[in-house]
C-alpha cells in the first residue's frame, strides 16, 4: 500500500500524523533495534540463521501494523439508502481477527461480531470486515479496540444502535505468566437501541449464538 509510508490521519495519542512521521525512525534504525533485542537475548544476530532476521521482523512490523496507515472511518464512507424499507438488525458474526497487544507485543486472535439497526442507510459488509481489520492491525488492547469499532460505526452511520462483542485469545495469557491457554477474553459494546432494550440485544446475541451475560459495556472473562 501506498500509504505504509505515512502514519495514519490524526495521528496516535494526541500527536498528530506529520509529527510522528519526523518521529519515525529508519528502516535501518528499526533492523538495528531487532539486532541488539537478539544480543539481549543472548544469541549472535550475525550467526548464519539470524543474519536475515532483523529485515524480516521489519517486514513483518509492516504486516501487522499496516492499520496505522489507515483513516477506518473512510471505510464507511459509501453507504446505501436504497433498502426497500428494510428496518431490522444488520449482523456480520465471526470476523477473524488478528492483532498485538500493546503490553508485550504478543498475538491477539480472535473474532468480532458486528450488529447495527440502520436509521436509512446501510454499508456494504465487506466494509464492516475492513474496518475490523484497520483498528485490530495496530497495537491493541481489547476494549479499546471493541469501542473503537462500536464508536466509529455509531458516528459514521448514525444508526438507532450498534452492538459490538469480540472474543480474543491472547498470546500475553496463554504463552507467558500465568499459561492459561483455554482462556478467552470477551468485551462488548452497546449503544443506542442495544443498550436501551433487552429484547433487541438478546436478538443480537441470539444470532451470534452467544450464551454469556452481556449488558451495556460488561466485560466477561
Amino acid at each position: 500500500m501506498a500509504k505504509l509510508a505515512n502514519m495514519r490521519k490524526g495521528g496516535v495519542g494526541g500527536v498528530p500524523g506529520p509529527e510522528l512521521d519526523k518521529l519515525r525512525p529508519s528502516r535501518n534504525e528499526a533492523e538495528d533495534a531487532v539486532r541488539v533485542l537478539l544480543r539481549w537475548a543472548g544469541d549472535d544476530p550475525a550467526r548464519e540463521g539470524l543474519r536475515g532476521t532483523p529485515g524480516r521482523v521489519v517486514r513483518a512490523f509492516v504486516e501487522w501494523f499496516w492499520g496505522y496507515a489507515e483513516d477506518p472511518a473512510e471505510y464507511l464512507e459509501r453507504t446505501f439508502e436504497e433498502v426497500a424499507g428494510y428496518d431490522e438488525i444488520v449482523v456480520l458474526r465471526n470476523i477473524r481477527f488478528e492483532s498485538h497487544c500493546e503490553h508485550h507485543i504478543a498475538p491477539i486472535v480472535g473474532r468480532v461480531h458486528i450488529g447495527y439497526l440502520p436509521r436509512n442507510r446501510v454499508v456494504g459488509i465487506s466494509k464492516l470486515a475492513r474496518l475490523v481489520e484497520a483498528f485490530a492491525r495496530r497495537l491493541q488492547i481489547q476494549e479499546r479496540m471493541t469501542a473503537e469499532i462500536a464508536n466509529t460505526l455509531d458516528r459514521i452511520l448514525k444508526p438507532d444502535g450498534v452492538a459490538v462483542v469480540v472474543e480474543g485469545v491472547h498470546a500475553c495469557m496463554t504463552t507467558r505468566g500465568v499459561k492459561q491457554a483455554g482462556a478467552t477474553m470477551v468485551t462488548s459494546r452497546m449503544l443506542g437501541v442495544f443498550r436501551d432494550r433487552p429484547e433487541t440485544r438478546q436478538e443480537f446475541l441470539s444470532t451470534i449464538a452467544f450464551h454469556g451475560s452481556l449488558h451495556g459495556d460488561a466485560l466477561s472473562g
